[in-house]
């Protein structure tokens, strides 16, 4: 069986954008325009850049959560690679042992293999087994040794991780429309890399201004800031929070995932929204277009991440110990999975079960008064609209550059 024994490249951070970045990076390819590898960030922006969406979902037997959307969601993957002239090189099968051949054919060439796995299959990621809950998500193999039972992957971790190949079986095979799936990629078409930039950031401003493909006007863009800031403080709305996330666990449960959202999946923390990672991918837009304008435009969601990130800390602050404890707790096992991956389980686990008894603590004794409830969702709000205007500034200087 064989490992990539060379293999080193760990900076891509979200499933989609960073396992392709860490491919490409392995195979050697370079930008034409800055003769590094293909950014993370330039593939934000090829794949549909920054967005705001905004969603709440409530499902029988598990608490409310508030879904924050910060990048385009509409088919990202496919539009990143059909923009740049990848082609893919698909391998589906519903046999386990010939999906663990395509992977080890594939590294026997020299090349690592992307595979869809089940977050929550994967015991790396520490979180507690749920037959209502999956997602499957690209991760990137560059090892597999099934006599030793050790299989080596490249997952958002800044070090490579392990799993057994029973525990990557079982992940893979976990959703029907992704299982045993195995991608290889070839190389951009730099010829066709100014037209995918100019498409992301067309999609990026229609994401802000006009309706979305799918789903309502008020879920997407500048128009989602505004309905989101109207359901904090307007509590007899549908799915105002007073309705959605009362006080009590629903509360805590609306501030945690919404926080998560912003401040973590996919992203290091320190780097809320994707929005410094969008205004990399501007800069280079701007040289690469010789559309100065646009270097403006990245400036601007450079102060739109200082005010996402004020925004996650006024999701659970400091002046609320439960909600600070909370904020404290996910960050740490954030910060711990990225730096030591499979060595931070234990204090994954332990966080967790903190995380499990805070919210049994805010169940029986809630720490803020109605009132007090009321004004931490009028300060959220201000936060969000605060975040509108920077944005809405940034589309402005968008559209200018690209007229």
């Amino acid at each position: 069986m064989t490992t990539l024994t060379t293999y080193g490249q760990f900076d891509g951070r979200h499933w989609e954008t960073g396992t392709i970045a860490n491919f490409l990076a392995r195979r050697g390819v370079h930008a034409p325009h800055t003769g590094r590898p293909y950014s993370e960030a330039l593939l934000l922006g090829v794949s549909g850049g920054a967005v705001m969406g905004y969603f709440s979902f409530a499902y029988e037997g598990y608490e409310p959560m508030a879904r924050i959307l910060t990048r385009n969601t509409f088919d990202p993957w496919d539009t990143m690679l059909s923009r740049l002239g990848v082609a893919q090189n698909v391998q589906r099968t519903a046999k386990p042992d010939t999906a663990a051949r395509h992977l080890t054919d594939a590294l026997d060439e020299g090349t690592p293999a992307i595979v869809w796995a089940d977050m929550w299959s994967l015991p790396y990621n520490a979180l507690r087994w749920d037959d209502g809950m999956w997602a499957m998500f690209p991760v990137l193999v560059y090892g597999y040794e099934e006599a030793a039972g050790v299989v080596h992957m490249a997952d958002r971790a800044r070090v490579g991780l392990t799993v057994t190949p029973d525990e990557l079986a079982a992940a893979r095979a976990r959703a029907k429309n992704n299982k045993h799936r195995l991608i290889t990629l070839e190389a951009p078409d730099p010829a066709k890399l100014p037209a995918a930039v100019g498409a992301g950031i067309r999609d990026c401003l229609r994401l802000y201004t006009e309706a979305p493909p799918k789903g309502s006007r008020n879920n997407f863009g500048l128009a989602a800031y505004r309905w989101w800031a109207e359901l904090l403080t307007k509590p007899k709305a549908r799915l105002s929070w007073e309705r959605e996330f009362p006080a009590g666990p629903k509360m805590l449960a609306g501030l945690t995932s919404a926080f998560t959202d912003v401040a973590l999946f996919g992203k290091d923390s320190g780097a809320p929204a994707d929005r410094g990672l969008y205004a990399d991918f501007l800069d280079e837009a701007a040289v690469l277009l010789k559309r100065p304008g646009l270097a403006a435009a990245a400036a601007q969601f450079r102060v739109a991440a200082e005010r996402w990130g004020a925004l996650a800390h006024v999701l659970l602050p400091d002046e609320v110990d439960p909600w600070r404890e909370t904020r404290e707790l996910l960050l740490r096992r954030h910060d711990a999975f990225l730096a030591r991956g499979n060595g931070a389980r234990e204090e994954m686990l332990a966080a967790a079960a903190r995380l499990d008894a805070i919210a049994a603590d805010v169940a029986a004794d809630f720490p803020l008064t109605q009132p007090q409830v009321e004004a931490h969702r009028m300060c959220i709000a201000e936060h969000v609209m605060a975040v509108h205007d920077v944005e809405a500034a940034a589309v402005e200087l968008m559209k200018a550059a690209m007229a």
